[in-house]
């Protein structure tokens, strides 16, 4: 009989949203790369990440026993909780569609999951205070990450760092560096100026790499926090990672879709982070 439903298309229809949903959550996260990733593997749904304070090393005279440096490292807990979505999809919905349900839904839920990490993660840029620059109402420059940088090198963290700020903080940050004459620094920064132009993208300045991510929530007067860090500042635990599964209702003739993720995330080493506070507005 013909184009008729069968399990085994059902089956693939579904793999084709569990494979897209996977896809584009691990494509859309622009944070979960950039920090550290600590697996729940044992029971519970805790984590102690150990902190070590930095130590200090010193000259000896040969034949002189050392002497011994204590090292009490304190903990930071993250706690993971479960963070899903479910839609319900009718056997008339999924056969009368003229597009590609099982892609269209796969790429919904992967980039509801990831906006809710991203969410979460650069949510903790206020936790950075212990090194701050910017202000309110102060547009984002090379300056301002050059600040950071120093900041950070001044506590000797190493590399790599990333920056991660609001679209629009980019944007004023995209202007300063092509437009001729901005600043002094104008033709030093041509190179990376005209790559901007061709591709708007800014790659790194001051050996920081810059993400845009539009899940930075600016407050009422359009000034957000954005944030230089290194991955070792902040701590995404994972309990159970992002997965999709369907379970059939034969009486409603449909099929629920579920995406869910079990995880944390906490702010682990502050003074590894700098805060940026910039204006939004363009």
């Amino acid at each position: 009989m013909a184009n008729e439903t069968t399990s085994s298309t059902l089956s693939e229809l579904f793999t084709n949203i569990t494979q897209e949903a996977i896809f584009t959550f691990q494509e859309t996260s622009v944070m979960r790369p950039l920090v550290t990733i600590y697996p729940i593997t044992s029971s519970g749904k805790t984590v102690e990440v150990p902190v070590y304070p930095s130590i200090t090393a010193s000259a000896v005279n040969e034949a002189t026993d050392l002497s011994n440096t204590a090292i009490n490292p304190t903990s930071a807990t993250i706690t993971a909780s479960e963070t899903g979505v479910m839609t319900t999809l009718t056997d008339l919905a999924r056969d009368s569609a003229s597009r590609n349900v099982a892609a269209d839904i796969g790429q919904l839920f992967g980039n509801a999951i990831a906006q809710k990490v991203d969410t979460d993660l650069v949510g903790l840029f206020v936790n950075f205070t212990t090194n701050e620059v910017g202000a309110a109402a102060v547009e984002l420059d090379a300056d301002l990450i050059f600040k950071a940088v120093a900041k950070l090198r001044m506590q000797n963290v190493p590399a790599p760092l990333y920056g991660v700020f609001h679209p629009r903080a980019v944007y004023n940050l995209k202007k300063s560096l092509t437009q001729a004459g901005y600043n002094t620094n104008a033709n030093a920064i041509s190179e990376l100026g005209n790559e901007i132009l061709r591709n708007n993208f800014i790659g790194t300045v001051a050996g920081v790499q810059i993400f845009e991510n539009a899940n930075i929530t600016p407050d009422a007067n359009d000034d957000a926090y954005g944030a230089v860090f290194h991955p070792a500042s902040l701590g995404l635990a994972i309990k159970e990672d992002f997965k999709v599964e369907t379970q059939r209702d034969a009486s409603l003739r449909a099929t629920e879709v579920v995406a869910s993720i079990v995880y944390g995330k906490g702010a682990i080493k502050q003074s590894y982070g700098c805060a940026v506070i910039t204006d939004t507005t363009i």
